[in-house]
């Protein structure tokens, strides 16, 4: 894992964005190379790399919007092939608009046709090649667990899958001390030599730390032996927050909020992400005014009711907050109460599940966030009732209102809609990696995938 502006990125997928980068760039050169049988020089040739770059540019945002940067992209080859069809056909769409807005960026058809198969040939044969290397065990990163009770169980059954365990390999359990033994007894690599003989033996790379009770028999003098010989030791917690982009709160420990980095505050920060905010909803409200005036159209024609529907929710430091969205429910529809939305909820108008469906009901909320009450990004606001209800029984749940809350965030993007307490958990942990992590990069990362989210359809209800 490499980290970029403190959000951990896989260093086979950084690898694989670099590569489809300059497949992107040359496919440009070589289209105007074959349809062009002369050399082009001169400020031809710089007016081509211009092109390249902007083709490049808005290639691989289609791709990112795609989800096809995912480190758990779990769809296969044909549900990559999918994405791929459709991020060309996204970015087909980008290019002919700016070809129309900025003509001397003007690609020819028959340029444009030769750049596109041969982009499209270049990235399928990359992912191919990605698909074949990246599961190989001796190229993953080996991992020594040094402990075999409950924490350790985690990296079994909170990595089950092949591609949660992309990038490393777990070469064994070391049991310490008298602990009781919870993973598989075939997989312990019994503790009769020090633990740096021990990763001489098996080529260790890290030592993950999932020892239960640390009061008993930790081995200090090992671990520092190891650390001082060049292996990486790294706690659990950090471990699962590397890998797989949350906060596990089986593990979480205020000791460990305490003295990890992140969470931190300051004005550049809040004058960047305000800037942001500002730039990025006046821009989405210029694009998507059509579709909301429609929806408002729509609305009201079904019914006759309001169009707007306007709601409590707690915002940064628990402060309250009206939040605006498009009615997509019956009138009626709370007489019994607060409560979640639930699959094929017959309290959802037919205009409301597709809005719903398209997210074009959160659309109004953007004026929550010109207003300074929310953010573009950031953990999705819930109603009172249930945040006071999910403070007094979820550990840490109230450490999410650090921050402003957004029309999306990087729990939206990472798991489908909450509709229970066990949903509200898992969630939480996605929304604690943000508020650690923040950065104006994750911000523009999760911006992107929410396109994903929204054409696939993802986690509506």
């Amino acid at each position: 894992m490499i980290r970029l502006f403190k959000h951990y990125i896989p260093r086979s997928l950084l690898v694989l964005g670099l590569v489809e980068f300059l497949v992107f760039l040359f496919s440009v050169q070589l289209g105007f190379a074959v349809r062009f049988s002369s050399g082009l020089i001169g400020d031809d040739a710089h007016l081509i790399t211009i092109k390249s770059v902007v083709f490049a540019a808005v290639m691989y945002s289609s791709m990112i919007a795609m989800g096809l940067y995912q480190r758990h992209l779990r769809d296969g080859r044909k549900g990559m092939f999918m994405r791929l069809v459709a991020a060309f056909a996204i970015g087909f769409v980008a290019m002919s608009l700016l070809f129309y807005l900025f003509p001397h960026l003007l690609l020819w058809r028959g340029t444009f046709a030769l750049t596109l198969v041969f982009a499209f040939v270049g990235v399928v044969f990359a992912r191919l090649v990605y698909i074949k290397l990246v599961n190989r065990e001796d190229l993953n990163r080996r991992i020594l667990v040094a402990g075999a009770g409950k924490k350790a169980l985690l990296m079994e059954t909170l990595l089950k899958r092949r591609t949660d365990r992309r990038g490393f390999t777990v070469v064994g359990f070391v049991r310490i001390g008298d602990e009781e033994v919870c993973v598989d007894e075939q997989k312990l690599i019994p503790h009769e030599t020090p633990l740096n003989d021990l990763v001489q033996q098996h080529d260790v790379d890290e030592i993950v730390l999932a020892i239960t009770d640390r009061r008993k028999k930790f081995p200090v003098e090992e671990l520092l032996d190891c650390k001082m010989s060049g292996v990486t030791v790294t706690e659990i917690i950090s471990f699962f927050e590397r890998q797989s982009g949350r906060i596990i709160l089986e593990m979480l420990q205020p000791s460990w909020l305490i003295f990890s980095d992140g969470f931190s505050h300051g004005a550049f920060r809040n004058v960047s992400k305000r800037i942001f905010d500002v730039v990025a909803s006046l821009i989405l409200l210029l694009v998507t005014f059509p579709f909301m005036l429609l929806a408002m159209i729509c609305i009201y024609v079904e019914d006759r009711g309001p169009v707007f529907y306007k709601q409590v929710r707690v915002g940064q430091n628990w402060r309250l907050v009206q939040v605006l969205k498009f009615r997509s429910m019956r009138t009626d529809a709370e007489k019994a109460g607060a409560q979640f939305a639930t699959t094929n909820d017959d309290r959802v108008t037919r205009v409301g599940r597709f809005i719903r469906k398209t997210r074009i009901d959160e659309l109004p909320q953007l004026f929550n966030v010109l207003k300074g009450e929310m953010s573009f990004v950031g953990p999705r606001p819930e109603r009172p009732q249930f945040v006071e209800a999910f403070s007094a029984r979820i550990p840490f749940y109230a450490e999410r209102h650090r921050v402003k809350p957004g029309i999306t965030g990087w729990a939206q993007i990472s798991y489908p809609y909450g509709a229970s307490e066990k949903d509200t958990i898992e969630k939480l942990q996605y929304d604690l990696y943000y508020v650690k992590n923040y950065s104006l990069f994750l911000d523009l990362t999760i911006l992107f995938q929410t396109a994903e989210v929204i054409l696939w359809g993802k986690g509506a209800r």
